[in-house]
């Protein structure tokens, strides 16, 4: 509460001259997690998991403030993420982490125990990785935009999303390499331009930029700067090299400035656009926009690049993420199995598409001839 100077009838009246006027509320406790992951500089996305592991702890404990909880309330949540909702390890050690950043840099409270809290141990999984031939069937399956991105995807080992944040200074012809910027862990990297998607990416920013001038003549044309470039440049927000090269179809009001900009194409669509590429051709695996980043990099090993330029074109701060790549290649092309020896199975020369053409290459000559049952045999 603060204090100020009361009206002259309450001071003629013998009243107190303080007047008690009621100061603005505190911020609550989620709005307090935000500023603390902006402080310090967090991504938007892991701004959204810490606050919503947060309220689901303090909803699991029916609206408790967490300053009154302690590791039995934590213990207790993080069990039933195990036990009642089957979350995964990487999931529970989530929300442990959201828990440690509550306590620790908002809270600001000295918990040795939390380190005591026992962390799941995550187990190693292998990524789905597709062939060369079935890369080269899903992405024939897809055209326009959605075929340049899937292209970018598998050809220069980027993630989703550093694939539609791409921005036109991003891309150089002349040197053929991708500069990845703020990816992963806020850092940059260069990586390969792919020869050929060099001219259909050429046609697809010609297109953006006669889409980019018509939204000058109207006004608009602005785009969303990162951090407080928009402060220091007012006017780049409009410029070229500043736009994005996958911009979205429709563009929107920005609140605050009261700018017409245009944000890029959101990740879902290329999303529901590969799934569906996938079915249609008929690929028995669970494929994903991330697959063809697995399969740029198992690709690369398997045509003996060193792990070392796979690690600096990934983006890997350790080399032992980019060594389980090493676990899926096809270490046992040579090894013939002795299912083969007894049955005398021939080895296709050609790799089928999938568990369909696959079955239809397979001759009968292959498989063991059926055994006639007779009296006599019985």
């Amino acid at each position: 509460m603060k204090t100020g100077t009361a009206p002259r009838w309450r001071q003629r009246c013998g009243c107190p001259t303080a007047l008690i006027v009621p100061s603005a509320p505190p911020p609550r406790l989620l709005d307090r997690v935000r500023g603390a992951v902006r402080l310090r500089h967090l991504s938007c996305r892991t701004e959204k998991a810490y606050v919503g592991w947060i309220r689901r702890f303090i909803l699991f404990h029916a609206k408790r403030h967490p300053i009154e909880m302690g590791p039995a309330e934590i213990t207790r949540f993080l069990s039933a993420l195990a036990t009642e909702r089957n979350v995964s390890a990487s999931t529970q050690n989530q929300a442990l982490a959201a828990l440690l950043f509550l306590y620790r840099d908002v809270l600001d409270r000295d918990v040795p125990w939390l380190d005591e809290l026992v962390r799941a141990r995550r187990p190693t999984r292998l990524p789905v990785v597709l062939s060369r031939d079935e890369v080269g069937v899903v992405i024939r399956e897809l055209q326009g935009v959605h075929r340049l991105m899937a292209t970018l995807l598998y050809g220069a080992g980027l993630r989703l999303l550093e694939c539609a944040r791409l921005r036109v200074k991003d891309v150089d012809f002349g040197r053929s390499q991708i500069t990845v910027r703020g990816g992963k862990g806020d850092r940059d990297r260069l990586t390969v331009l792919p020869a050929t998607a060099q001219a259909p990416l050429a046609r697809h920013l010609l297109r953006v930029r006669h889409l980019h001038e018509a939204d000058l003549r109207a006004g608009a044309g602005w785009v969303e700067l990162p951090t407080a470039l928009a402060g220091k440049y007012p006017h780049a927000g409009r410029e070229w090299v500043w736009q994005w090269v996958f911009p979205a179809t429709r563009g929107y009001l920005h609140r605050e400035t009261g700018q017409q900009r245009r944000h890029h194409l959101h990740e879902s669509v290329l999303q529901r656009a590969v799934r569906g590429a996938a079915q249609r051709a008929a690929i028995p695996k669970r494929v994903t926009c991330h697959t063809f980043r697995h399969s740029f990099a198992t690709h690369l090993l398997e045509d003996g690049y060193d792990i070392r330029t796979v690690q600096t074109l990934l983006g890997h701060t350790d080399v032992r993420t980019t060594m389980i790549y090493t676990h899926v290649l096809n270490r046992g092309a040579g090894v013939r199995s002795p299912a083969d020896v007894v049955f005398g199975a021939v080895t296709q020369s050609s790799e089928p598409r999938g568990y369909l053409d696959h079955a239809r290459s397979v001759t009968t000559t292959s498989l063991p001839p059926p055994r006639v049952i007779t009296k006599e045999s019985r």
